[in-house]
């Protein structure tokens, strides 16, 4: 991915943020657990800073676990829906590569279904700086469990649409790509869960990546056509039940 589309597909959510909050997947009661398991302390009480936080979905679960959390989110689109939504919640501007956050403020450093978004030579001393001494990094994505058959069928179809290798773009989280210096150590865990949704909201749910939102409308609404046909012989009772397996990559900052 070039540079010039890399941004492109980030900024492309601004446009559909409240198809992003109404259809895309939470996250399940395991991942936090794990996220703490893993830094050696609770989120609860904790300061928490959650980057690249787009609608809130992750920050409210945050929020709710007891962190006090601030979001951090660079898109128009997105914080105004975050902020239609989430008012009693924080939010300022910014991402990960220049953290709007002082120095050693924060317990733990969030991101969901973000990092990606990064460029990890600048946002790895980023989070250095801004994590105090014992603080985590934490990375987290929602990825098709590849396993599933339909899934599989499904991300293939995608993948031969629009050209590209979508099991390599969702399977692709781990430390060398997280942090190619090597200068945090992260923990790696997968947390398996599965949701059950109408088709319509399955289909409104892809239709909100961003492999799908650069293409444009018609190239956009022909694939999720005939994909709507696939999934009503699939699930001829019209649920499908979408299963993830989440990858999380925690760190310490041992700074």
């Amino acid at each position: 991915m070039t540079a010039s589309s890399h941004t492109i597909r980030a900024q492309s959510f601004n446009a559909a943020a409240a198809q992003y909050a109404a259809n895309r997947p939470s996250y399940p009661p395991a991942l936090f657990d794990a996220i703490e398991d893993l830094a050696g302390r609770p989120l609860s009480g904790a300061t928490v800073a959650d980057v690249g936080a787009g609608t809130g979905i992750a920050t409210a679960l945050l929020h709710a676990r007891g962190a006090d959390v601030v979001a951090v989110e660079p898109g128009d689109g997105m914080a105004a829906e975050f902020r239609r939504t989430r008012p009693g919640i924080p939010i300022i501007r910014g991402d990960g590569n220049t953290l709007p956050l002082a120095g050693s403020s924060a317990d733990f450093l969030t991101y969901a279904q973000s990092w990606h978004w990064t460029d990890p030579a600048q946002a790895v001393p980023e989070a250095v700086r801004v994590l105090r001494p014992g603080g985590a990094l934490a990375l987290w994505w929602n990825t098709d469990a590849l396993d599933v058959p339909w899934i599989a069928e499904a991300a293939d179809r995608t993948g031969r649409y629009f050209g590209v290798n979508v099991p390599a773009e969702k399977r692709g989280a781990n430390a060398r790509v997280a942090d190619p210096s090597g200068r945090l150590v992260f923990a790696r865990r997968e947390v398996r869960w599965s949701r059950r949704v109408p088709i319509d909201t399955h289909l409104a749910n892809i239709g909100s990546h961003s492999i799908l939102l650069v293409h444009g409308e018609e190239a956009t609404a022909a694939f999720l056509a005939e994909e709507r046909d696939h999934l009503a012989r699939t699930f001829p009772d019209g649920i499908v039940e979408e299963v993830y397996d989440v990858i999380l990559l925690v760190a310490t900052n041992t700074a």
